[in-house]
């Protein structure tokens, strides 16, 4: 990871599940039985899906400096006022993560930009194919923002005049093999969108990525959590997270369902995932485990990440209907305020967590709280974007990467473009993990 506030973290993540649930996820995403009729959005909620598309439509056109098409990375957090909040850390200034554009992306697909989302596809698409030391056809976890105007993909970093060097982060060109499962789900959204080929292509081949060099050599069975350092000296990150393989669950099944008699290696890799992810249900506690330690088979059961609560609820692949009582947890030990924080027992609110448990409640249950929504509007900042946090700074329990000597991975009260797309998600009723909104019955009940 780069610095502190970053938007993802690599270091985020029982009873089996059935024979029938882990082959069940690639033939549908939806749970057995269809949602009774919801209420209609509340003022509130319109409001903000109307402001959230706005910012980031804004946000796309002070990015493109000119270029109205062509691929394009969006900057991950943008200053609305200078005098506002802690300065921004300079690793972060001009840097486009990853799993922020692939969220911006999916984003703008559901307020209806198509055009928007493709310029980001595009850009993902292009990092693969023209990364400028790795050709296997990964992606960084982060880019400098802007038009991709040059040969190569370029890769964040910064001048020191002071110092007479190039200064870069060591995280930023690492490879999280979650940020890799996520653009594949930008690219199966276009998909969806479109039915461009390319898309679909350039998906399976991110989760070839992902088959070839994240799966694990020792129980349980799952995806490793990518590689980390600099390109003459990465190394394996060997421990398992329950956040990346949900997230390759869900992209591998879709992958399958849209390769046809082509998707058997999607299909398995589906299995694998999801299997891992019903190991770390703990039908005991109600919740899931995070994921493993360093070792990869020890399973960390102390701490909490709310992500790796909530993005197996809102997945919701066949089969899954036990987990719904992990809402009941994440509000006894997530819940902070009208929101929801980071780890467990939060020392403040995480917006974009927040907004995550604003999409699950409308996945699951129909609609979210006035209240929740309440708190999401209140985050909005004078440039579009929604603040990562209404505190100055809140703590996660995690360490931004293997370097760190302790716990230094911080959200601070930055406009920030993840926490924008996730509200904006919530609001629409958009579903990342199946390309369809609440509203259309993207999702079902599971019987009381």
């Amino acid at each position: 990871m780069p610095s502190p506030a970053i938007p993802r973290t690599t270091m985020r993540r029982r009873a089996a599940a059935s024979v029938a649930a882990m082959t069940a996820i690639a033939a549908a995403s939806a749970l057995a039985q269809p949602v009774a009729a919801a209420p209609p959005p509340s003022a509130t909620q319109q409001k903000l899906a109307q402001q959230s598309c706005e910012g980031l439509r804004r946000a796309v056109a002070e990015e493109q400096k000119g270029s109205a098409s062509g691929p394009l990375f969006l900057t991950s957090y943008r200053l609305a006022d200078a005098r506002q909040g802690p300065p921004l850390e300079p690793a972060l200034s001009g840097v486009a993560f990853t799993y922020d554009n692939a969220l911006a992306g999916i984003a703008l697909l559901a307020c209806g930009d198509k055009a928007s989302a493709r310029r980001i596809g595009d850009a993902v698409v292009r990092a693969m194919e023209r990364d400028p030391a790795m050709p296997d056809g990964r992606i960084r976890n982060a880019y400098r923002a802007g038009p991709m105007n040059e040969d190569k993909a370029a890769l964040p970093g910064r001048w020191d005049a002071a110092k007479n060097q190039w200064i870069a982060d060591a995280y930023q060109v690492s490879t999280a093999t979650g940020n890799v499962a996520w653009a594949a789900l930008l690219l199966l959204n276009l998909y969806e969108a479109d039915r461009s080929p390319a898309y679909l292509a350039s998906a399976r081949r991110l989760l070839g990525w992902i088959e070839q060099r994240t799966r694990a050599r020792n129980a349980p069975d799952g995806y490793n959590g990518g590689w980390y350092g600099w390109d003459n000296a990465q190394r394996a990150q060997t421990w398992k997270s329950t956040e990346h393989n949900i997230d390759i669950a869900m992209a591998a099944a879709w992958a399958a369902r849209a390769a046809g008699a082509q998707g058997e290696a999607e299909r398995q890799q589906a299995r694998v995932a999801l299997d891992f992810v019903n190991r770390m249900w703990s039908a005991q506690e109600q919740r899931f485990f995070i994921g493993t330690k360093e070792d990869g088979a020890t399973v960390s059961t102390d701490g909490s990440g709310l992500d790796a609560q909530l993005w197996p609820l809102l997945a919701a692949p066949e089969g899954s209907c036990a987990w719904a009582r992990g809402l009941q947890w994440v509000d006894r030990h997530h819940r902070s305020g009208e929101g929801y924080g980071f780890s467990r027992n939060p020392d403040g609110i995480w917006t974009e967590g927040s907004a995550q448990a604003a999409a699950t409640l409308v996945a699951r249950k129909g609609a979210a709280p006035e209240a929740l929504w309440q708190l999401l509007a209140a985050q909005r900042a004078d440039n579009g974007l929604y603040y990562a946090t209404p505190s100055a700074r809140i703590s996660t329990g995690l360490a931004i990467g293997p370097d760190s000597t302790g716990a230094d991975f911080f959200y601070y009260r930055w406009p920030h473009l993840g926490a924008t797309a996730w509200v904006a998600l919530a609001a629409t009723g958009f579903n990342p993990f199946t390309g369809k909104t609440a509203a259309a019955g993207a999702n079902s009940s599971c019987p009381a």
